[in-house]
């Protein structure tokens, strides 16, 4: 049996994406092993692979990557893996090393255009530290694979390599009962779901502002980040406490049970940078796994999806107020939403796992040893 290191520098507790590619490895007969960190605030995990997290004494900035990655780089070195998995650029260093010590197989998932997050657009000096960390290793990967066609597409113009496509989409749904302590109930108004991370360009501040206007509806914000505070901060100001609920972070296996319940998914990424103008968001696939319509902002990888699938509308604009408009529309336009949900049967059949880990597995099937 072959024993594959998969390595991310989040603590594994929400990243389904990781952990769906290490379930079908661990399918195909690989010994897996994830490796992460562990936060003060991390959630317990168990998994039917090895998980190892690693207690760091810095927590951010340029000392806690270096510490990272010199921890990853010796663990990876001494633990006999066969193969090597690096998740971002964040840990493709200490990964790329290794592999050719070792002369063993290293596989690069890029999660996102990573240079071009909106985190490091008004940070010249370290996106250029990372844009020359990326210059200098992407040319050198033979076997990597991203979330979405256009990020594929960019990075083989720009290094020349060639980019598979493996999409972030979910395990297919099966019908399950929703615990008594998941249910939600605010009085029959409808629900409108926000699920995932809290950071700056997600649209966030807009549509918490917009629930000024919309009557009715309660926004629910599954999920924690960087500007989770400045969120509630807000929507205390705004005395919007009755009307945007925060739901803090939550096990990705725990999440279905918030998504089935929501009238109305928002994945509205603003156009900061080619990452997000390329977004194909995991949540995205989530509402559509749950059978929920969509609204999603008018970029191209999401729109796409949307549009082939008619699954939901395309937001016109990100200013609060147009943003309420279009949202109470959607919302009390019944036979819209019917023909939503008939479209949404068959897109969540299509847009599975079940489906999307085959490409998977010809990614890694072509290991030889």
């Amino acid at each position: 049996m072959k024993r594959i290191a998969i390595s991310v520098i989040n603590d594994l507790v929400t990243d389904n994406r990781v952990h769906k590619v290490a379930t079908t490895l661990q399918e195909m007969g690989y010994e897996v092993t994830l490796i992460g960190r562990l936060l003060p605030e991390s959630l317990p995990i168990s998994r039917t692979y090895n998980t190892r997290r690693m207690c760091l004494f810095f927590t951010k900035g340029p000392w806690f990557y270096a510490e990272y990655n010199i921890r990853l780089f010796f663990i990876l070195l001494f633990s006999k893996f066969n193969v090597f998995v690096s998740n971002d650029l964040d840990t493709l260093l200490p990964n790329f090393l290794v592999s050719k010590l070792t002369n063993s197989p290293l596989y690069y998932d890029s999660h996102e255009y990573f240079t071009e997050v909106p985190e490091l657009v008004d940070r010249p000096k370290v996106r250029r530290a990372w844009e020359n960390l990326e210059k200098e290793l992407l040319p050198k990967i033979r076997n990597a694979y991203t979330v979405c066609q256009s990020i594929a597409e960019a990075y083989r113009y720009k290094y020349g390599t060639y980019f598979h496509v493996v999409r972030n989409v979910p395990d297919r749904m099966v019908p399950f009962e929703i615990p008594a302590d998941k249910k939600l109930d605010f009085g029959g108004k409808k629900i409108i779901l926000y699920q995932g991370a809290l950071n700056i360009g997600r649209g966030l501040e807009q549509i918490v502002r917009a629930m000024q206007e919309i009557d009715n509806a309660v926004l629910v914000i599954a999920g924690d980040g960087d500007i989770a505070i400045q969120l509630k901060t807000l929507a205390h100001s705004l005395r919007l406490q009755d009307k945007v609920k925060f739901l803090g972070r939550m096990l990705f296996n725990e999440v279905k049970y918030i998504t089935v319940q929501a009238d109305l998914g928002l994945s509205i990424e603003e156009d900061l940078g080619l990452n997000y103008k390329y977004a194909l968001p995991n949540k995205l696939f989530d509402y559509i796994q749950a059978e929920i319509p969509v609204l999603v902002s008018n970029l191209p990888e999401m729109k796409k999806i949307v549009t082939d699938y008619q699954v939901g509308a395309i937001l016109d604009s990100h200013q609060p107020q147009q943003m309420a408009k279009q949202i109470a529309g959607i919302l009390n336009n019944r036979e819209q939403i019917a023909v939503w949900k008939e479209n949404l049967k068959k897109a969540a059949g299509e847009l599975c796992w079940e489906n999307e880990k085959e490409a998977l597995k010809i990614i890694y099937g072509k290991l030889r040893y």
